[in-house]
């Protein structure tokens, strides 16, 4: 039926086009021939074809745009009839002769617009003429396209200040006057459109009547281009009257429409000055109307006006302008009761953004918006609705972009209890964006308190707010928002000890409670963080006179133990070991024994408890190797304990590979160069002797498993191992030991039975080219070298 109802239109409409250009012919035809009374009939029958009540507002207005521009031709035969001696006021007198009332005030409206044109009546009488009479159409969709007209042929002849058409003192009201009163009745018979047809029809009719309002706000358009209407006959005059005819017209449609149409085309200093009025009409209109999309451009037009001069700063507090905004905003959500709690939102976040371009000093502006909002949401509870959400993230946002500084955010009181009513996935998108204004802005945030306020802000991230398993959580935001609190906890600093141990005691307080999942990212960062403050209380001069509440390394590493050890109880040994490791070394650093001797003790518990995997065990004890090596600050006891608890574990490893590359690295524990004291060379090559006694017994079990013997990577990396501690000066490892592992090799990779390896042969022959390389140098290295045989 619409398919069928949309094929009778274009039958209409061409109809319609076919009767109006056959009559338009013959007009013209007697337009040639300057034939008065036949041009005038056959317009007038032409402008028949604007009374049909078949065509939608869009097909109308496609025959109406085709009798407009044969107007605009007959206007101009008007003109020269006049010329030739025709007196206006007869052709005036004479177009009311027409049959037909639409046909007879088109051709009226046209010879007007010549009478007014030669000046032989003042202009505001023919206009004053003309707009009454118009009210002889009633009909809602030919009234409308009528009086549009009459505003076109009429706007660059009305008797503003300046114009041509000028005349008495009063001429500028009377073109007001003339304007509002045809914008009146254009409104009038717009909003009855609404209700002409059949219920069910009503959404088409919108869609039909939202096609039509430009022509309603042209005449706002033609009001605000009038010189003479300046801010007393706006503030007077013009805005009372047109805000009494959207008041009025209780209708939805037209009332959002004009008002946002009111903000659009007079000047921001007009809204400025007429605030009070403008947003005294908002609590009246209908509660369907979408007022927060009106008021928001209000105050985006507003802010807008404020950026562009400093200078209108002044006017803004000079008129209350925050103070009315924020009353007028309680009154419409009051006056709305049935307002969805987006609305009120965008309402105040819109108000926040206002706030804080033109009053970014007044804190106790945004606070008391934020104030306002939270009053607002307390009755709704948590929301649930995804658009409100987003709006209260933009509100949130606002003060971060503004400021660029979460620590002014942090000022303001009612921030933290906006964010409590948000649901617990929008609470994390909210802490990711404060954490990302952190970061963007390199905020320095340094103190306790401060920091306090912020990981309250930001718990969402830290902790489940509403017991949401993990299994729910993607596992790469996860990661991505487990990250971002990390990096965060790097960020604060205080260059005071003591404000900086308060600082890292908060951050523990708050990341303990954060679950098995999250202390593997959170706790690293605080212990590097802590670690950071011990090397710095290292670097300062001993304070005499400090006393035991002072900080001092031991305090920051019995806090670093707590921390470690919640750790391993969450799954994560390894990393544990890892920073058990790190403390170890700085507590070395420090000169503290017993610390870094208990550090090394957790280290090995949890090795030899919570690590069974064999790859991990092999990484965790190069690992202890390579730390214990570094360390300086043991006793002969204590390190001898340590070394051979290191060397008891190499052995124990499940692979002769890891357990052979595990025992050479021990032999580094015997040898350090900075320390004369340790400097044993009959261990170190007891350890190479057990390491090549290891990869020949790893070589006879691959003979025997697998018909040929294994790569001789092995022998070859424990060569270099003795290369190593001989250019030392080990005087354990000789010339002829060298000579004997070589000839070693050598004859293994020349045998049958051995599998080729290219990264053992070219690491081999790498070897050698270095013991030559040695001997060229010259000097008592290459004396040193000479007697070897490569």
């Amino acid at each position: 039926m619409i398919a069928d109802g949309a094929e009778d239109e274009e039958k209409w409409l061409a109809a319609g086009i076919a009767g109006l250009q056959q009559n338009a012919f013959y007009m013209h035809r007697a337009l040639d021939s300057n034939n008065l009374r036949d041009a005038l009939k056959y317009s007038a029958q032409m402008l028949s074809e604007l009374r049909t009540s078949k065509l939608s507002p869009h097909k109308y207005y496609e025959l109406y745009m085709r009798a407009f521009d044969e107007l605009r031709k007959l206007e101009m035969f008007f003109g020269e009839e006049t010329r030739r001696g025709c007196s206006v006021v007869e052709l005036y007198e004479l177009v009311q002769h027409a049959g037909n009332i639409l046909p007879r005030l088109y051709l009226l409206c046209t010879v007007g617009s010549v009478y007014i044109k030669l000046n032989e009546a003042p202009s505001k009488d023919v206009l004053k003429d003309l707009v009454e009479m118009c009210r002889g159409i009633q009909h809602p969709l030919r009234g409308l396209f009528l009086r549009s007209y009459l505003s076109q042929v009429s706007r660059d002849k009305l008797p503003d200040i300046g114009s041509e058409y000028e005349g008495d003192a009063d001429t500028l009201t009377d073109a007001v006057e003339f304007v509002l009163q045809n914008f009146t009745e254009m409104n009038k018979l717009w909003v009855r459109m609404q209700h002409q047809g059949s219920a069910r029809e009503k959404e088409k009719r919108e869609k039909e009547r939202n096609e039509l309002r430009d022509l309603v706000g042209k005449n706002l358009h033609v009001l605000s281009q009038l010189d003479g209407v300046d801010l007393d006959m706006y503030r007077d005059i013009v805005l009372p009257r047109i805000l009494e005819q959207v008041v009025n017209c209780k209708d939805e449609l037209a009332q959002y429409y004009l008002m946002d149409c009111i903000i659009q085309v007079f000047p921001d200093e007009y809204h400025l000055q007429t605030l009070e009025t403008l947003l005294g009409a908002c609590p009246q209109l209908q509660p369907s109307v979408d007022i927060k999309t009106v008021l928001s451009r209000l105050m985006e037009r507003l802010s807008g006006y404020a950026a562009s001069s400093p200078g209108v700063l002044p006017e803004f507090l000079q008129v209350e302008a925050f103070s009315k905004l924020n009353n007028s905003i309680g009154k419409v959500i009051e006056a709305q009761v049935d307002m969805p709690i987006l609305g009120a939102v965008t309402l105040y976040s819109s108000l926040l953004k206002f706030t804080l371009h033109v009053h970014p000093d007044r804190l106790d502006y945004a606070d008391q918006v934020l104030g306002e909002c939270v009053k607002k949401l307390s009755s709704k509870g948590k929301i649930d609705d995804s658009k409100a959400t987003k709006q209260i993230v933009a509100l949130l946002s606002a003060p971060l972009e503004k400021y660029n500084d979460i620590v002014t955010a942090l000022k303001l009181s009612n921030y933290p209890r906006v964010m409590e009513y948000l649901d617990s996935e929008t609470n994390k998108v909210m802490a990711t964006v404060i954490i990302q204004s952190i970061m963007k802005n390199n905020t320095h945030i340094s103190s306790a308190e401060k920091v306090e306020a912020l990981f309250e802000l930001i718990k969402g991230l830290i902790n489940d707010l509403d017991g949401s398993p993990y299994e729910e959580v993607d596992e790469d935001d996860f990661i991505e928002e487990q990250n971002s609190v990390a990096c965060l906890i790097q960020m604060l600093h205080n260059d005071v000890p003591e404000e900086m141990f308060k600082i890292i005691s908060t951050v523990w307080q708050h990341i303990v409670t954060g679950g098995v999942k999250r202390l593997p990212f959170t706790v690293p960062a605080l212990v590097f963080s802590s670690l950071k403050l011990v090397r710095q209380l290292q670097s300062q001069e001993e304070n005499p006179f400090a006393d035991d509440t002072s900080i001092n390394p031991k305090k920051i590493f019995q806090l670093l133990n707590q921390i470690i050890e919640a750790l391993s109880t969450v799954s994560a040994p390894e990393l544990a070991l890892r920073l058990y490791l790190q403390c170890a070394e700085a507590a070395n650093d420090a000169d503290l024994e017993p610390v870094a001797y208990e550090f090394f003790t957790q280290a090995y518990i949890l090795y030899e408890e919570e690590i069974s995997d064999s790859k991990a065990q092999v990484t965790a004890l190069h690992l202890i190797i390579g730390t214990l090596q570094r360390m300086h600050v043991f006793g002969v006891e204590n390190r001898d304990t340590l070394t051979h608890k290191a060397t008891g574990y190499s052995a124990k490893l499940l692979k002769k590979p890891d357990q052979c590359r595990a025992v050479y690295a021990c032999s580094h524990l015997f040898w350090v160069d900075d320390q004369d004291n340790l400097k044993d060379g009959e261990r170190v090559l007891i350890c190479l002797k057990r390491a090549l006694r290891i990869a020949n017994a790893a070589q006879q079990m691959s003979n025997a498993t697998r018909g040929s013997t294994g790569s001789v990577t092995l022998f070859v990396e424990i060569l270099n191992k003795y290369l190593y501690f001989f250019e030392k000066g080990n005087p354990q490892i000789t010339v002829a030991a060298i000579q004997s592992l070589i000839e070693l090799i050598t004859t293994e990779m020349q045998s049958d039975s051995t599998t080729p390896d290219p990264a053992a042969e070219a690491l081999f022959a790498s070897t050698l080219r270095y013991v030559q390389f040695q001997k060229q140098k010259g000097g008592a290295i290459a004396e040193k070298y000479e007697p070897v045989k490569a």
